[in-house]
């Protein structure tokens, strides 16, 4: 590695391609690996003791050493990772950061597709036809998406945002929404019924 470059790789599907870090994440247990300069600094996700894990770091380093190998080629971070982990990465996001976030309105994100390194999502439930939905889209979704998998080019909403009379609001909500009786009040204090 030369001075000033710094690489981190935090899945062993992604290791692909990087001698040094096909070597760390051949070890069970590492969850993230970064290189910078010549500094090496690895996580674990097992509870192995250090002092076992350290010598099996140590030799996987030797070993991508001795290969003779360019430990982490120029052009590995342009690669592309897979499809299927970047579904598992936001499914991840969506499930633990964002519809916890959203449901609170009623509302949730489901991901859709993705293809290459585009990303196709829907908003359902309170997000279908709010106004907010695009400034949560980009201020809040987009921005946890990347910051977990930055390598994603693009999220595109195929929300139907105009479907349905006035999505945001249900007569029924098996949600726990606390939007769920504001939303009846202020129908019902219009002259409207609850849709």
């Amino acid at each position: 590695m030369g001075p000033g470059r710094a690489v981190s790789c935090r899945d062993r599907e992604l290791a692909t391609g990087a001698p040094l870090f096909e070597a760390i994440f051949a070890i069970e247990g590492i969850r993230e690996a970064l290189v910078a300069g010549n500094t090496i600094t690895v996580a674990k996700s097992s509870g192995e003791p250090w002092q076992e894990l350290g010598r099996q770091i140590g030799a996987a380093i030797r070993s991508a050493i001795e290969s003779g190998m360019p430990l982490v080629p120029p052009d590995w971070q342009k690669q592309a990772p897979g499809e299927d982990y970047i579904k598992r990465e936001i499914q991840e996001v969506l499930a633990k950061r964002v519809n916890p976030g959203v449901s609170t309105h009623g509302g949730q994100v489901e991901l859709v597709d993705v293809r290459g390194t585009a990303v196709y999502l829907r908003l359902k439930g309170g997000c279908q036809g709010c106004g907010a939905s695009n400034v949560t889209l980009k201020q809040g979704i987009e921005k946890a998406i990347r910051a977990r998998v930055p390598e994603v080019t693009e999220i595109i909403d195929i929300t139907d945002h105009a479907a349905g009379r006035n999505p945001f609001y249900k007569t029924k909500r098996s949600d726990g929404s606390p939007l769920q009786k504001d939303g009846e009040q202020a129908l019902q204090k219009k002259g409207g019924q609850a849709l």
